[in-house]
């Protein structure tokens, strides 16, 4: 295994057994600065959700298609209203989660860095670019 294939594999970090909906929440964001979730409840941490109006199959439908197109996301768990990707930069991965809300009609989202404390602001503008794509993607589309 030659070094770069180390130092990546050491960026990459281990998989958090945290992650995952309970009772319609995601996990909490720690205290450090590399994390963004819809349900925080202090801005620092405070992110909106993605939302939407109609159909909210059709939504979390529209939301997968949207994630399948990018070629920094894996899907790492699937389930009914849920999903758990990873999001790769060049060196490091995250963690993001979505949870469909149906009665508030919106998509809960939880973005946090593996590893480090800082990440520049790397999980909220990523968050805010999938918004963006999720807004202008057409339902089916």
């Amino acid at each position: 295994m030659g070094i770069l294939s180390i130092l990546l594999a050491a960026c990459a970090g281990e998989r958090p057994a945290n992650l995952g909906a309970k009772d319609g929440r995601l996990a909490a964001c720690p205290t450090s600065p590399n994390c963004v979730s819809s349900q925080a409840d202090d801005e620092r941490h405070r992110i909106a959700p993605l939302a939407f109006n109609g159909d909210p199959d059709g939504a979390f439908a529209r939301l997968k298609q949207l994630l399948a197109r990018r070629k920094d996301t894996t899907v790492i768990e699937e389930k009914s209203g849920y999903l758990r990707v990873e999001l790769r930069t060049t060196f490091f991965v995250d963690d993001c989660e979505f949870l469909l809300d149906r009665e508030r009609q919106v998509i809960q989202v939880r973005s946090a860095s593996r590893l480090g404390y800082s990440d520049l602001g790397k999980n909220r503008s990523r968050l805010e670019e999938i918004r963006e794509q999720f807004v202008t993607l057409p339902p089916g589309g």
